[in-house]
């Protein structure tokens, strides 16, 4: 009787050592996915950022262009106008 209480204390002793030792384990592989997860959410935030700064400088970039095309065709406009009234000057001149 007294040989069966030992083997039973030895295995419930095994017992706890496997589960803690299981325990540990997951704790440890935890804390190395939640490692993980933050170095990828930073990199996806970084990543965004980067995104997120070429498409102002592209959007602004249009915008700086249709400006320089905006002056253009108003330089153009006034150019064609001085070109109309001389004409009808010289029209009015010669009638």
């Amino acid at each position: 009787m007294e040989e069966r209480n030992v083997t039973m204390d030895t295995e419930q002793k095994g017992l706890e050592a496997s589960l803690q030792n299981l325990i540990n384990l997951h704790h440890h592989k935890s804390l190395i996915l939640a490692n993980q997860s933050e170095k990828s959410k930073k990199d996806a935030i970084r990543k965004a950022e980067r995104v997120s700064g070429l498409l102002v400088e592209a959007v602004n970039g249009g915008v700086q262009d249709s400006f320089i095309y905006q002056k253009r065709i108003e330089l153009e406009i006034r150019a064609l106008a001085s070109t109309i009234s001389r004409k009808f000057r010289k029209i009015k001149i010669k009638n």
